[in-house]
């Protein structure tokens, strides 16, 4: 269904811990995703919090999907004196390489609470079915592929 493509993100993950002391700039890490099938779908869940749904973009090209969003601060930098700043801001960005058993033409999306939820049809081609089989003897019987 999904294909994963970044078998480095976790070692990216703890070297950026590791390096990045306090005071230091690090990239953001990518968004947190659960990704699951429901029936007759894919579904693919963001944790976004604190990202308005207009700084989310969500773009699919061939079958790559790119999800970005910003998450921005709500408050002036320059009129504040920071005393923790725990929480990263900037540019989210995950791509995720979608097999040909599922319908990118029909990705629907909805935003509640911090969470980017996309559902995601299976490819009527992947569906099962049945497959009728002739035999001399009983004639024409259907089981299921």
């Amino acid at each position: 269904m999904l294909m994963r493509t970044d078998p480095f993100r976790e070692l990216d993950r703890l070297a950026q811990q590791f390096f990045s002391g306090p005071g230091t700039w690090s990239r953001p890490t990518s968004m947190p995703m659960d990704a699951y099938r429901a029936g007759d779908e894919f579904v693919v869940e963001f944790d976004l919090p604190g990202v308005p749904a207009d700084a989310i973009e969500l773009d699919v090209e061939r079958n790559v999907l790119t999800v970005k969003a910003e998450r921005r601060p709500n408050r002036r930098t320059d009129e504040v004196e920071m005393q923790v700043s725990e929480r990263p801001l900037g540019v989210f960005s995950r791509q995720l390489f979608l097999g040909d058993t599922l319908d990118a033409e029909h990705i629907r999306a909805d935003y509640d609470s911090g969470v980017l939820t996309l559902r995601i049809p299976i490819a009527e081609k992947a569906k099962p079915r049945r497959i009728a089989i002739g035999n001399a003897d009983t004639g024409r019987k259907e089981i299921d592929a």
